[in-house]
């Protein structure tokens, strides 16, 4: 039996773009930057009254704090774990080194936390199928930074998305123009499609056999369209039928912690990267809406960097962003650089952080004592 094939259909139309193209969507007092078609939000820099000023000539003091060292038991102790993770290397150096020395090493990690929020907006759309329309007949749109929202706690990354007040209103779909259907772009709307085996022919060569009646096809040429199950269109993928889509502005508000750590280096032999998994002794913590540079801290360097970062950041986030609060650390991180002599030559290693782990670029082999 043949196939019921569809017939092209000139009032359904040729599916249109996904987002509203540029001008198709009304200006909203106070986001007049959007124009629709622009696939990145606008950002909002905060009026300059809602971010703090420094004062001038303010500085932080820090205490003083002792360097820790770490006994020739808790060294052996931590270089034989270390060695139990590495499976080439073997416990019995780690066992029978004599240490030469245990040299402590200052290593002091400033670290500054900037707690800012951010606004962008952009235009989103949903169908429309009866909801509510919070439109300009309610009032005029608050700017994006008198929009209330509830400050989440300090110090983290968090997101959250919130619909702009009577910036709403509802237009026909732009992708089928208010028809609720689209043309399938598989068949051209026909509906069917030309048989693959007998290339529209209606008959192909099996075989031996020439000229027979395509069993694809029943000898047709064609073959319904799979994608739109004959019919030649679809329903319209973007406001799912219903013909009109809900416009409106979405504010996305953005607190996220911008984090800054800063170590002297100065132990060429130890990489400063394995510090990052490293933890240290807290001695300082200074929190309030701005922080202010060290001052009189004994490793000069320190205090440099806490100045120059501190005016980075109040440089860099006041432009695009509201900054909520500050915090400055200075954590003593552990590092012993260890000597020892095993088999008759001396080797090394580092131990470092409060979990005492362990750098070596060289262990010796078991069987270095024969």
């Amino acid at each position: 039996m043949d196939e019921d094939l569809g017939s092209f259909d000139p009032n359904i139309p040729e599916e249109g773009p996904s987002a509203p193209p540029a001008g198709w969507l009304e200006d909203v007092s106070g986001y007049q930057g959007h124009k629709g078609g622009q696939p990145e939000d606008q950002l909002y820099p905060p009026p300059p009254a809602y971010n703090p000023q420094p004062e001038l000539d303010k500085n932080a003091v820090v205490p003083n704090v002792s360097v820790p060292t770490v006994s020739e038991d808790v060294a052996r102790e931590a270089l034989l774990k270390f060695v139990d993770t590495k499976w080439t290397y073997r416990s019995k150096p780690a066992r029978d080194l004599t240490f030469k020395e245990l040299r402590p090493i200052t290593v002091y990690r400033y670290r500054l936390e900037t707690f800012t929020e951010s606004r962008t907006s952009g235009w989103q759309f949903e169908p429309y199928n009866g909801q509510v329309v919070d439109g300009p007949q309610y009032g005029m749109s608050p700017p994006p930074w008198d929009i209330p929202m509830t400050t989440p706690q300090r110090y983290m990354d968090i997101v959250q998305k919130v619909r702009v007040p009577h910036s709403s209103f509802v237009k026909a779909c732009h992708t089928c123009h208010g028809c609720g259907r689209t043309r399938c772009n598989h068949c051209s709307g026909r509906g069917n499609k030309r048989c693959t085996f007998c290339h529209g022919h209606g008959r192909r060569n099996h075989g031996n056999q020439r000229n027979q009646r395509c069993s694809s096809c029943n000898g047709r040429g064609r073959k319904r369209c799979m994608s739109c199950q004959g019919h030649g269109n679809k329903t319209c993928s973007t406001c799912h039928g219903q013909m009109n889509l809900l416009h409106f502005i979405q504010l996305t508000v953005t607190w996220a912690n911008n984090v800054y750590n800063f170590i002297p280096d100065r132990n060429p032999e130890f990489p400063l990267k394995n510090f990052e998994n490293a933890s240290g002794d807290n001695f300082f913590v200074d929190e309030n809406l701005l922080v202010y540079p060290i001052h009189g801290f004994p490793d000069q360097d320190l205090c440099d960097a806490s100045q120059r970062i501190i005016q980075e950041h109040f440089s860099r986030f006041t432009a695009v962003s509201r900054i909520l609060h500050q915090r400055q650390t200075i954590e003593l991180v552990p590092l012993t650089h260890a000597f020892y002599e095993y088999g008759g030559k001396t080797f090394d290693y580092f131990v470092y952080g409060l979990e005492n782990q362990v750098y070596t670029a060289k262990y010796p082999s078991a069987c270095s004592i024969l």
